[in-house]
């Protein structure tokens, strides 16, 4: 196959099943005010409709249970105040995260972001439900795969799941300064969607508020003016972590990284046997100047120009380990 080219300065377009585990019905919902812009007008949860699973993951400040409201599988991911205030974390910053989301992730329609399902604010406890994604998040996955090679065709997949729902992210007005696998969730068809929209903030009046270090801009580490570029780093750590199979800056603590990142411009080795067009791609999403670094809508046109490169390909070379295709 022909050289593809990365041409990144054209114009962007617009672009019920019963459970099989034990439930246990949600308790009742206090009578503490709800003081969260109409969320419990507008977004309320009828608990006597919900019912709560197992516990199968947790944030920094929640716990992520498995449950079923109104007969439908939903994530539901409580946030304990006085729990968290016990451990030095300020209701104030619980409060805004939790209003962060249930303010940006309702209007946000798209195939690859997570569905809003409803949200609840008490005094004691924060909740917000969205769809259930079985395969949990994009670093549970990998995390099985134990180091194994993805196929290209699954990077590629991958790549545009995300870069699709942030370009409709991004279309919104929206930044979402905490894109990692952690914060991508894989469904049952393994497709990706975004997720944990707790500090996301809209373009034109963001606030000091900061995502994970390793996958952090230059600029958001050394806190300086930002905009949505932030991400597209982010995008591009993502991506060579799909390439090579490893965590950014393996080894490093997030302080490291951030000091070898803001002071020294360190970037992770491209694997050898990196496709050239997700190497360059890579590169361009990790450029130190933000205004280097393409649009979603144009990683976008790349990954699709690449993918149907891809469906030229015979379904044997597609199962062998795709980064030994030196052709591309």
């Amino acid at each position: 196959m022909g050289k593809l080219s990365i041409k990144l300065h054209d114009k962007c377009k617009n672009r019920k099943e019963s459970s099989s585990w034990p439930l246990t019905k949600c308790f009742q919902h206090g009578s503490g005010r709800d003081d969260a812009i109409g969320i419990t007008q507008e977004w309320g949860i009828d608990f006597s409709n919900l019912f709560i699973g197992h516990k199968f993951s947790q944030g920094a400040h929640s716990q992520i249970y498995h449950g079923i409201y109104k007969k439908e599988h939903a994530a539901v991911k409580f946030v304990k105040v006085r729990y968290n205030d016990q451990k030095g974390i300020p209701k104030s910053l619980l409060e805004a995260q939790f209003l962060r989301e249930v303010t940006h992730l309702p209007r946000l329609h798209h195939q690859n972001v997570v569905k809003f399902i409803g949200a609840h604010k008490d005094t004691d406890f924060y909740c917000i439900l969205t769809e259930y994604q079985q395969k949990g998040s994009l670093r549970v996955y990998l995390n099985k795969l134990e180091s194994k090679p993805i196929s290209l065709k699954r990077v590629i997949d991958f790549a545009l799941d995300i870069a699709r729902g942030m370009e409709y992210i991004h279309a919104q007005g929206i930044i979402h300064r905490d894109l990692k696998p952690e914060n991508v969730l894989v469904d049952g068809e393994i497709r990706l969607k975004i997720a944990d929209f707790g500090i996301a903030c809209e373009a034109s009046k963001c606030d000091s508020l900061r995502g994970t270090y390793r996958w952090m801009a230059p600029e958001m580490i050394k806190g300086k003016r930002y905009g949505r570029k932030v991400d597209v780093y982010s995008f591009g750590l993502i991506l060579w972590e799909l390439v090579s199979g490893t965590v950014p800056f393996e080894g490093l603590s997030p302080i490291q990284v951030a000091v070898a990142v803001a002071d020294r411009n360190s970037r992770p080795i491209i694997p050898s046997h990196c496709p050239h067009v997700l190497s360059d791609l890579i590169k361009q999403c990790w450029e130190l100047k933000p205004e280097k670094r393409p649009e979603f809508c144009q990683i976008v046109r790349v990954l699709e120009q690449l993918d149907q490169g891809c469906s030229f390909l015979p379904p044997k070379k597609l199962k062998q380990h795709p980064l030994s295709l030196r052709k591309w």
